[in-house]
């Protein structure tokens, strides 16, 4: 792991494309801040992995924050120019994510209709496991990260069986870890359902982010030996097929 002094020299380097950081990106990593959604330390994650931050989109919490957050999933969205035709958000995470993201599209002049799942289906009322507009067409997946991708496989085996088709998955923070094996868990999903994941942004941009604040500067090399560790960097790999 590098000293923080060669930290501190990496930072005045000219980024390389996978670690340039978009305004919608600085202003989502502002607010994780803000909002404690994303904190470093010490953290020890379901994979048994030490890791140097964690992040919980659940302390997305309030109107205002929801607000922001949308605005941040929807200028990812408008970058990548998706077609897509409605919105799935996975219970339980990806139901305020989601609907955040349908309000702003909204306020930009798109109504864009939306649904989620349960994790149990209902016998009653309506009936059925998922519940809001009905899935047709071209189903864009919201959720707030992408770890092992078991959520997200459900989500397409359940939109293929109700006659839609999944075109994409749209999440917060692509941590780029690899998973079992040498491909992060964003890119075996994308070679296995030949799916583009699209991220706000990832650790790489979580690098960057770092390298900009000096009173983050600190948390850099523990960062980039986690990513060398762990990782699969976008620039290597490039998650959309």
């Amino acid at each position: 792991m590098g000293s923080l002094a060669e930290w501190g020299k990496m930072r005045s380097r000219p980024p390389g494309p996978a670690a340039m950081l978009h305004d919608h990106q600085r202003r989502f990593f502002d607010l994780a801040l803000q909002c404690e959604v994303l904190r470093f330390g010490e953290f020890t994650l379901k994979s048994g992995r030490t890791s140097p931050y964690f992040f919980n989109a659940g302390r997305f919490d309030s109107g205002p924050a929801l607000a922001a957050l949308g605005a941040c999933y929807a200028d990812a969205l408008e970058a990548s120019r998706l077609d897509f035709d409605m919105l799935f958000g996975p219970a339980y995470k990806g139901i305020p994510l989601a609907t955040a993201l349908a309000l702003t599209l909204a306020a930009r002049g798109r109504a864009v209709p939306l649904a989620f799942n349960r994790k149990e289906a209902k016998a009653h009322g309506e009936g059925g496991v998922t519940f809001g507009a009905p899935l047709q067409g071209r189903v864009l997946i919201v959720d707030d990260v992408v770890t092992a991708g078991t959520a997200v496989r459900e989500s397409i085996s359940l939109i293929r069986a109700a006659g839609a088709t999944p075109c994409a998955v749209l999440v917060a923070l692509d941590r780029q870890e690899r998973g079992l094996g040498e491909r992060s868990a964003t890119r075996e999903i994308a070679e296995s359902e030949g799916l583009p994941v699209i991220a706000i942004a990832g650790l790489d941009q979580l690098l960057t982010y770092t390298g900009e604040r000096p009173e983050l500067l600190a948390h850099g090399p523990r960062l980039a030996e986690y990513r060398r560790r762990h990782g699969c960097p976008a620039a290597q790999e490039n998650p959309n097929p």
